[in-house]
């Protein structure tokens, strides 16, 4: 199962190494990731990961500032153009709300919405 874990981390040099450390010696793989700054005080950080409890250990262990964490729906996307508006809109027609969006590797979506059987359903392909 995939998971986005929430953490925050000072807005300062250095910190996503010691965050990509922490997970690298822990043998956790980060499968993506997105960090955002408001300029000062806090980063928020978004981490997805498959192996949740040795990720949770080593960060509480560290000391990392955990906010939460949410499983999420890691969709495949074809690399070109239009292909990111092409699954929004399917959501958004079946009026799935997305909630948290970002690229992980190997050109996957990884996606929070407020329905996740809607979301599910909406995106199979049988």
């Amino acid at each position: 199962m995939a998971t986005d874990i929430t953490v925050y981390l000072d807005d300062q040099p250095g910190e996503l190494a010691r965050l990509s450390r922490i997970l690298g010696d822990a043998g956790v793989n980060i499968d993506g990731m997105c960090a955002v700054t408001s300029g000062g005080g806090a980063a928020e950080v978004h981490v997805l990961v498959d192996d949740l409890a040795p990720a949770l250990e080593a960060l509480e262990g560290a000391g990392v500032e955990i906010a939460g964490e949410q499983e999420v729906i890691v969709v495949p996307l074809e690399d070109r153009p239009g292909a990111l508006a092409e699954v929004a809109r399917r959501l958004g027609e079946a009026e799935v709300n997305i909630t948290l969006a970002y690229l992980a590797t190997s050109t996957r979506l990884a996606l929070a919405t407020d329905n996740f059987e809607g979301t599910m359903a909406t995106l199979r392909t049988d």
